[in-house]
């Protein structure tokens, strides 16, 4: 059976990765954490290291590429909060405007385990400004870094905002092809300002076409430790 646009729907026998109550703290290979979704086996960051995919991902290929010193970042998938700690850490030079969307956010057990097993108590003061933010909310986790979450997902998202920076950090194809889709690449190619970046960890050949179609310029790069490539795309 085909999902829309194209993308193989393998998802549809399996539980819902997203909203599983049995989400569990992993400690990944760098030493950094992650969460495992148990009934599914899926992370939510490589096992590989956790902290290292963001950093190369996300902030050394998306953060890095933008020049601007204001930059607007939409994040789809909060997940555990890890893009917007390392992104408030490695854009203190920056005035950063950060949106994040999370339909299913994290209960406060694993909100607490989180801000444990951070390094230092800044981070889990962030962590936790993170997490117990309402949703809608503007807050100031540092004096030249505004956040808020959203409860939608992008299909449902609206906003009068366009943004430099897309992190597209959705659960892999199989398990949402629905976030995938050419018509989900069309919403995150509006939601852009020219010049800006959509960049993931996902490499699969399908998602990379659903871009194109969509309007975006592709390059394929190499990937964190533990996966050949990776995707990033312009919008010109």
């Amino acid at each position: 059976m085909q999902a829309a646009d194209g993308l193989n729907n393998k998802a549809l026998n399996k539980p819902a990765v997203n909203n599983s109550k049995h989400r569990k703290l992993l400690q990944t290979d760098d030493g950094s954490y992650t969460l495992w979704v148990e009934d599914v086996n899926e992370t939510y960051h490589s096992r590989h290291g956790a902290e290292q995919e963001s950093l190369h991902v996300f902030i050394s290929n998306g953060l890095d590429a933008i020049k601007k010193i204001e930059i607007s970042i939409l994040e789809v998938g909060l997940g555990s909060g890890l893009n917007v700690l390392l992104t408030l850490e490695k854009g203190k030079d920056r005035k950063i405007f950060y949106t994040a969307l999370e339909p299913f956010p994290l209960n406060d057990v694993l909100v607490e385990q989180l801000c444990v097993v951070q390094a230092n108590e800044d981070r889990c003061a962030v962590m936790k400004g993170i997490h117990t933010s309402f949703f809608g909310q503007v807050v100031e986790l540092k004096d030249n870094f505004r956040f808020v979450k959203q409860s939608s997902g992008i299909e449902a998202f609206c906003s009068n905002e366009h943004f430099d920076l897309i992190y597209f950090d959705a659960f892999a194809p199989s398990f949402e092809p629905h976030l995938w889709t050419q018509s989900v690449m069309r919403r995150c190619f509006d939601l852009l300002n020219a010049g800006g970046i959509w960049v993931s960890y996902c490499a699969k050949g399908e998602v990379r076409r659903n871009l194109i179609a969509a309007g975006f310029q592709v390059e394929r790069l190499p990937g964190p430790p533990g996966k050949r490539e990776m995707l990033r795309a312009w919008k010109k």
